[in-house]
């Protein structure tokens, strides 16, 4: 890239870049007056707790991604432990997650009886490496949990075929990435089972609320038994019948009526929204194709693979590119031009104390392996998955545009690129990256809020 000069950084006393006010192009979710309407049709029947709203989202969701059954539930994690619960898996049965994603892929399984084995990730993707997968799988493997990382669809066709060949069940985590497609196909169709938060924060939100979609009827079935026993009624799997009336589980995941009512009127608006985001997002990175220290986080243009509504989007940073310049000063230089920004993502689970040596339930033993045969070992220590623990350094956060605002955008380029030319400028008091970096949880930021 050529040298340009611009004014100093504003982290050093130059003017800040971004100044124009913003508008709507960073609001979330946009509220219209049949959203209003639907939740105060709600309100004024006294339906909050009812299941006929949520049984018709349940039926119009599952028709958006072509498949026969939608369940409702009160989060994201709900919907992935029903789905755990509903595939069957129990005591003594592993998971094998990627350790890079939020702990709800992985940590309900727990209380199920089973634990999890992570796998590394992508350093482009950032989700589950195919190949790393295999090396994990054991007697004992029952399913594999696959994030849609950042809204970036995993490479679902060799996950698939391993799954395949290992009779492994393939749960799909499409928190990040509602209506991202894969190949032609809608992420959360392709394994056994999507699964989905609805949370305000997500691009389909909902408020807080998750779902789980499956054309296996017993897995349906099952999920119902567990945490659904007010819709106990529709159940025609003879065991299941036979516990009707109680939760098998003990939980109780109902959807709030008003969370369902908002559905309904999302999916009529959200594939034009998304198509919005969508061109807001890649004009952005279109604009800085070429930039050095950064790439896209986004699948290349001819694979047939769509990010959705991108779901809080991040950048691939490229330190030695820069001077080496690290990717905490270059996000204090972005945040001082007024971009949006936050070194890192989400820590890898299997650094955590909950995935190591804890003894959660009283066990005697770390819970991990509680009800593994003995002898059974599943340690991963730092050095076992290589590309999750360095990834914290060579990512960071950017603005998530709702809308296509090309003022807007041009100006958060042009705040990059001005730090970009004069990143010789921070060496010096470039304290580094911290030994521990990233969030278990996904970090707000004020776009995202």
């Amino acid at each position: 890239m050529a040298q340009v000069m611009t004014s100093a950084l504003a982290l050093l006393g130059g003017p800040r870049t971004v100044t124009a006010n913003p508008g709507d192009t960073f609001t979330w979710p946009i509220i219209t007056p049949e959203i209003e309407a639907a939740v105060l049709e709600v309100l004024r029947r006294g339906a909050m707790s009812g299941t006929d709203v949520t049984v018709k989202f349940e039926q119009e969701f599952a028709a958006w991604h072509g498949l026969e059954y939608g369940l409702a539930h009160n989060t994201g994690t709900a919907a992935l432990h029903s789905a755990m619960f509903g595939l069957g898996i129990g005591k003594g049965d592993e998971i094998i997650c990627p350790t890079v994603t939020y702990w709800a892929s992985a940590l309900p399984v727990f209380s199920l009886g089973g634990t999890v084995v992570f796998a590394d990730i992508d350093p482009n993707s950032l989700c589950l490496e195919p190949t790393d997968i295999e090396r994990w799988i054991t007697p004992r493997t029952k399913a594999i949990v696959v994030v849609h990382y950042l809204g970036h669809p995993a490479d679902m066709d060799p996950i698939m075929a391993i799954a395949r060949r290992h009779n492994l069940k393939v749960i799909e985590d499409c928190s990040h990435a509602h209506g991202a497609q894969y190949k032609g196909r809608m992420v959360g169709t392709i394994g056994d089972v999507g699964a989905f938060s609805l949370m305000s924060g997500k691009s389909f939100a909902i408020g807080e609320g998750g779902i789980f979609i499956t054309n296996d009827r017993r897995v349906y079935e099952r999920a119902i038994a567990f945490g659904h026993y007010e819709r106990h009624k529709s159940l025609t799997e003879e065991d299941l019948v036979a516990g009707a009336g109680l939760p098998l589980g003990g939980y109780k995941y109902r959807m709030h009526q008003l969370s369902s009512a908002v559905g309904r009127e999302q999916i009529k608006k959200y594939p034009s929204e998304m198509a919005e985001i969508d061109r807001a997002m890649n004009y952005f990175w279109d604009l800085l194709e070429g930039v050095p220290g950064i790439r896209a986080h986004r699948p290349p243009k001819d694979s047939g693979l769509t990010m959705g509504g991108w779901y809080s989007p991040v950048g691939l940073y490229r330190p030695e590119e820069l001077s080496g310049l690290s990717v905490t000063r270059f996000c204090q230089a972005l945040a001082a031009e007024g971009v949006s920004t936050r070194p890192g993502l989400n820590k890898a689970l299997h650094l955590h104390k909950v995935f190591g040596d804890l003894d959660i339930y009283g066990d005697g033993e770390p819970t991990r392996v509680a009800n593994l045969p003995e002898g059974a070992t599943i340690s991963q220590p730092m050095g076992t998955l290589p590309v999750a623990e360095s990834i914290q350094g060579r990512v960071f956060g950017v603005p998530w545009f709702k809308k296509y605002s090309p003022d807007v955008i041009q100006e958060h380029v042009s705040a990059i690129k001005k730090v970009v030319e004069r990143h010789e400028d921070l060496l010096a008091d470039d304290p580094g990256n911290p030994t521990v970096a990233g969030s278990w949880g996904m970090t707000v930021r004020a776009d995202a809020s």
